[in-house]
């Protein structure tokens, strides 16, 4: 008599088991990689708005252009609000103002506008910005600190975006030149 095997034998199935784990291993750092991705084009989205936001609030308050100009980081006492909010009944000088604006602008960018229990959660990480004027050309550098070490952001870029912020093989910089008539 000759009897015949059927089914799968253990090494066929360890074979694929090892198989099917480096598929899966594969698949989780390609999870990984793409969140990293996410967040760094997140952060990138932010600093975009962040400096566009500014740049909307001085064009509202071209008297003050000149005293805008500053590198921050966040932080401050705040001072008198100025919100121009439907049915606000606030007169601000243009300097205080500009001091609601600045103030308003790094709570934005540092998070303080959203926690998560005690942790700041919406702004950037570790952020600073400059805003440089030039005639009227203003320039607003955004600098944060990102996920991945690549290289200095600002390495290949002109002095005032270098000064920006601090040297690091993790610091990103996004740059929005404008002009305010």
């Amino acid at each position: 008599m000759h009897v015949q095997g059927k089914g799968f034998s253990l090494i066929e199935v360890m074979v694929a088991l090892v198989i099917l784990v480096i598929g899966l291993v594969g698949v989780f750092n390609l999870h990984i990689v793409s969140k990293r991705g996410s967040f760094e084009s997140f952060q990138q989205t932010q600093a975009a708005y962040f400096a566009n936001d500014i740049v909307n609030r001085m064009k509202l308050n071209k008297s003050e252009l000149a005293s805008y100009v500053g590198n921050y980081s966040g932080g401050g006492t705040e001072p008198k609000k100025c919100d121009v909010a439907p049915g606000a009944n606030v007169i601000c000088t243009n300097s205080e103002t500009r001091l609601w604006d600045l103030y308003q602008w790094q709570s934005q960018f540092t998070g303080h506008n959203e926690k998560s229990g005690t942790q700041l959660v919406g702004g950037l990480d570790k952020p600073t910005a400059c805003i440089k004027l030039q005639g009227n050309q203003v320039s607003v550098i955004m600098t944060w600190q990102g996920i991945r070490k690549l290289k200095d952001g600002a390495a290949n870029q002109s002095t005032e975006i270098q000064g920006c912020g601090t040297a690091s093989d993790r610091r990103r910089v996004f740059v929005l030149n404008t002009r305010i008539l």
